[in-house]
């Protein structure tokens, strides 16, 4: 592994390590840096999304074919977002090589996936996680203020018509590495959403939870 990934990657470990020791108590936050989420080395939770057809998609760690990654971002309407999820199709290739089955997570309500996703075919899995059962397992959900959901109104972004819910949560931009035991082996979790886990550092930290122990 490349000097510089490794070192990006303990950089993202004491971020999440960070956050979890800031946050204290079971309650979503208002604050994205309060977030608490779960740490490397603990059981990935279990979970109900939607497709993009609105059925149930299910998420189970104790029957997993393979290794995972999934991928939580704000929505399709967030510029930083789309321009991420770009940058990952670089990679896409060589993560599918790898094993990896390849989620992606979002407020979207259902029919907003379907309409982004088109007739293209994607080798990977969006899912609408509208109702943020999955963020408030993974503890990267937090909840905006008026004013913050005001000046998003302001701008043509409507969180409620996009998620089709009324709980104004959004997650924290985070990427989550589960090995076929349903462990999380690596995590990335940035509250400052401009700032994003670069491609090059998601593929060493795949390579490198696949590694076996000691290497």
């Amino acid at each position: 592994m490349h000097y510089l990934a490794k070192v990006l990657i303990s950089a993202a470990i004491a971020v999440g390590l960070m956050l979890a020791a800031f946050s204290e108590g079971g309650a979503i936050p208002e604050d994205p840096w309060q977030v608490r989420p779960l740490l490397t080395g603990a059981a990935a939770p279990a979970f109900t999304a939607r497709t993009p057809d609105g059925g149930a998609w299910n998420f189970d760690p104790a029957a997993l074919d393979g290794p995972v990654i999934l991928t939580f971002y704000r929505g399709s309407w967030c510029p930083y977002c789309t321009r991420h999820l770009m940058q990952y199709r670089t990679i896409e290739r060589d993560l599918l090589d790898l094993g990896y089955r390849l989620v992606f997570l979002s407020p979207d309500r259902p029919e907003a996936l379907r309409e982004g996703q088109g007739e293209e075919f994607l080798p990977y899995e969006l899912v609408s996680d509208s109702r943020m059962t999955a963020a408030k397992a993974f503890g990267v959900a937090f909840r905006l203020d008026e004013v913050t959901v005001g000046r998003y109104r302001e701008a043509g972004v409507d969180l409620t018509d996009a998620s089709g819910e009324g709980h104004g949560l959004l997650p924290v931009p985070s990427t989550w590495i589960i090995g076929a035991d349903g462990v999380i082996r690596y995590s990335y979790v940035n509250p400052d959403y401009k700032t994003r886990l670069a491609p090059d550092v998601l593929l060493a930290a795949a390579e490198a939870a696949l590694a076996p122990p000691g290497e």
